[in-house]
């Protein structure tokens, strides 16, 4: 009985208008909340999640009070597959129908593949400056890179989701043990005192004093989070503490530590993504219209090299050209103000395919629903 219940609420068209509703609702209140919490953040509270929670002002607690897009999307997938194999019956008019409800629900799906598994990060280069890796925009990582070596450095990442106050980190690549006092997801770091809730810290390797205070995080798409963290290195042969460091995206030159005869620097910086290829940038171009300062085209011209291959080639990414390249799409996508450097944002998306297709599948079914009732109708005025 509850089954049949069940059965008959998934198949209800009831629950399709009911989920379209909240669909709208969703895109509306999620598009008005970008203007307080900026598109990132409204994105992920209201489109990629399963509730909308509310937050009681000076309370901790989290109370869902609304579907969020991936509850509604979730359910509609549901409704639409069960919809489909309670009421079709194989028909040559029906041919449309199926048809376009195949195109959406591959159209869902592959959003939800695309966050799933898509990230986007950024490869910066200055003319004549060489690259095996892209960054990722709003990821950091705390990089121990071992340099004992003088000719190979082994490089330890730590990615951010695990620098929480508290937590303890083992690899054996490293004779110490990494132990996280503290972290602040966005901060400001400063030689001076610069205001209420500033820390005054004191590190091994920070050289002067530093004044360190928590913000709020970024909203803006234009502007990133500047991570910090306090962390000490313990050894684990019982020789105890070996100092505490002030990390920080701030602090660019890494900080040199040597122990037990072995050289280590320490740097937290934006998360790396390497590439089996490098790029040489040759030239970056910024026409402009004659006589004018009006933009008329932005391309880097690069040396791409694989050397699994053997591959040496120069390639042109333009505005509206991009680089297709072993699964990753490379973009023109900003430039340095003295005309001296590019930005390519780096696209890996496997389902990049998926709207195309879906788009196709539905066009296609309408046409051929269309032509379907168009040619009985013309049948039937002939016969009559």
């Amino acid at each position: 009985m509850i089954f049949e219940r069940l059965y008959k609420l998934f198949t209800s068209v009831r629950l399709t208008v009911a989920l379209l509703g909240l669909g709208a609702v969703l895109v509306f209140w999620g598009t008005l909340a970008q203007v307080h919490l900026g598109t990132l953040q409204a994105q992920n509270e209201f489109f990629r999640s399963f509730f909308i929670f509310w937050h009681p002002s000076g309370s901790t607690l989290n109370i869902p009070v609304f579907p969020g897009g991936y509850l509604v999307g979730g359910f509609l997938l549901i409704n639409l597959f069960s919809a489909h194999l309670r009421y079709y019956r194989t028909s040559r008019k029906k041919a449309g129908i199926v048809m376009i409800h195949l195109g959406i629900v591959l159209l869902l799906l592959g959003q939800l593949l695309t966050d799933l598994l898509a990230h986007e990060s950024g490869m910066h280069l200055r003319n004549g400056e060489v690259k095996n890796y892209s960054e990722a925009d709003r990821a950091c990582e705390l990089a121990v890179i071992e340099t004992t070596a003088p000719d190979l450095d082994t490089v330890v990442a730590v990615p951010d989701r695990r620098l929480r106050p508290g937590a303890a980190i083992s690899v054996p690549q490293i004779p110490f043990t990494i132990r996280v006092k503290d972290y602040y997801s966005n901060s400001s770091v400063s030689t001076n005192s610069d205001g209420a809730g500033a820390h005054r810290v004191e590190t091994a390797g920070g050289g002067p004093v530093i004044w360190w205070r928590e913000l709020p995080r970024e909203t803006n798409m234009e502007r990133r989070d500047m991570p910090s963290g306090l962390i000490e290195l313990v050894s684990p042969q019982g020789t105890g503490s070996m100092g505490s460091f002030l990390v920080s995206t701030f602090i660019k030159r890494p900080q040199e530590i040597t122990t037990q005869g072995r050289r280590f620097q320490l740097i937290l910086r934006q998360r790396r993504f390497y590439k089996p290829f490098s790029f040489r940038l040759l030239e970056f171009r910024h026409d402009r219209y004659a006589g004018t300062e009006i933009p008329k085209n932005f391309s880097s011209r690069v040396r791409l090299q694989v050397p699994e291959t053997g591959e040496d080639r120069e390639v042109l990414i333009k505005m509206n050209t991009p680089l297709r390249f072993k699964g990753e799409t490379f973009y023109q996508a900003s430039f340095d103000q003295d005309d001296g450097g590019t930005v390519l944002q780096v696209v890996h998306n496997p389902g990049w395919l998926t709207p195309y297709f879906s788009c196709i599948l539905v066009g296609a079914g309408l046409v051929v629903q269309f032509l379907t009732h168009l040619i009985g109708f013309a049948a039937k005025r002939r016969t009559v």
